[in-house]
């Protein structure tokens, strides 16, 4: 069996990716977007095309400057806040969602209240972006302020962004956060009664213990 090309097998990882979003109820349509980073290459969804139908032949690449190197559709308008964490991060991928609880609570806080001790994996918790219009600079700037010691941040009025090392991870990260959002509200829902939260010193406590998560030699 011939091995894929980096690029090749990076571009159908992030189709399954894509895909898996639609899939789990994350984004509806087209929005959202996803993107990977091989050396100085960025492979990113490209803007209007729905995920099933995207092949092998429709990859789309940019430099880290946001020009085009691969293919022939038009990159994501969302391109600004992809480039943004990889200059920014060691990020090594991106997941963005319009998650419906994550999107909720982004139009109620300036950041997600300590509901569960997994604000952790995200590096503490997680802050609002403010407002911009959507593919505008301004928008990656308010998403870097969010981001600032942490892998994921709701976008105010517009939904979530996550990163990791790998896909996997960043994909994880979204869907993590979509689940406390969604933890958050159905608390807060019940009459009578406030969810309780856990303190500064709880997630600190829990951030130490996850050093130690998972089996010897996972990255």
């Amino acid at each position: 069996m011939t091995e894929r090309a980096p690029l090749e097998q990076a571009w159908a990882d992030l189709v399954a990716t894509a895909r898996r979003t639609v899939a789990d109820g994350l984004v509806v349509g087209t929005s959202g977007n996803v993107s990977v980073r091989v050396g100085d290459t960025v492979l990113v969804t490209p803007t209007g095309v729905p995920y099933d139908r995207l092949t092998p032949d429709d990859a789309v690449g940019v430099d880290l400057d946001g020009r085009q190197v691969l293919g022939g559709l038009r990159p994501t308008s969302e391109l600004p806040m992809h480039l943004a964490v990889y200059r920014d991060t060691e990020a090594a991928a991106v997941v963005h969602t319009h998650a419906v609880h994550a999107t909720a609570v982004s139009t109620l806080v300036p950041e997600l209240p300590l509901i569960h001790y997994m604000a952790a994996a995200l590096g503490g918790p997680v802050r609002v972006a403010g407002y911009a219009l959507y593919g505008s600079d301004e928008l990656a700037g308010n998403m870097l302020d969010a981001l600032r010691d942490r892998s994921g941040c709701l976008l105010r009025n517009h939904g979530t962004l996550a990163y990791g090392s790998t896909l996997d991870q960043a994909y994880d990260r979204t869907a993590q956060l979509e689940w406390m959002c969604q933890v958050w509200l159905t608390a807060r829902s019940v009459p009578g009664h406030t969810p309780s939260l856990l303190t500064a010193d709880q997630l600190r406590d829990v951030q130490e213990k996850l050093r130690g998560y998972g089996q010897p030699g996972q990255g």
